[in-house]
């Protein structure tokens, strides 16, 4: 848990993240913030891969480390004037330190023998398909911002596969309306999602 996302998020996110782990494909994160979520989401693969033989899952970290972007029209609010641009700054370097100590194995590019977890700084909008794994079975979206949603979405869906669950943070936060707008602009344009709301997360799923 961090003081962006709730205790009761976290479990409900490692809920739906275990319930993909038997799918073939990798995991990834947009927005990493302090690297709490990737602690437990690399823990959780690494605990998957020793217990059951199988080929190893990776997880892609994606953030600016540059804190927030600027907001648009679609993320005014009359709840405040918090995360503004620049603001939930956290260095790549302190990201790396905090997933080693806790013995997770960081690269430049996945590891096929091991679990591993690679980290990409990147603006969202500067990333392209080559960027992202080529199977994605499970995404934790946490861009905050509309622009940052709406191009993390439009970045995994095409990889997304069968029975694969992407999670959208803040999605009714009051002081966050553009992630809402972003995530319901997707839903309109692509039926065959269906969503869920738990908390503040919007759990989007291929409809079967």
């Amino acid at each position: 848990m961090n003081d962006q996302v709730t205790r009761e998020e976290t479990a409900e996110i490692l809920h739906f993240a275990e319930q993909c782990l038997g799918l073939e494909g990798d995991f990834v994160e947009l927005g990493c913030y302090r690297g709490d979520t990737s602690v437990l989401l690399g823990k959780l693969l690494q605990k998957n891969q020793s217990s059951i033989s199988e080929a190893s899952k990776h997880l892609w970290i994606y953030d600016s480390f540059e804190g927030l972007p600027e907001k648009t029209r679609e993320d005014a609010s009359g709840a405040g004037a918090n995360f503004q641009k620049g603001e939930l700054f956290v260095t790549k370097r302190e990201v790396v330190d905090k997933l080693r100590k806790h013995g997770l194995k960081t690269a430049s590019r996945p590891d096929p023998n091991t679990s591993s977890i690679v980290i990409k700084k990147a603006w969202f909008d500067d990333l392209g398909p080559q960027d992202l794994p080529e199977r994605i079975a499970f995404a934790f979206c946490d861009g905050d911002l509309y622009s940052s949603i709406k191009t993390s979405l439009r970045l995994v869906v095409p990889r997304l596969i069968e029975r694969g669950i992407v999670i959208v943070h803040d999605y009714n936060n009051p002081e966050l309306p553009g992630s809402a707008q972003a995530v319901d602009e997707f839903l309109r344009t692509h039926p065959d999602f269906c969503l869920k709301i738990h908390y503040t997360l919007a759990i989007l799923t291929k409809k079967c």
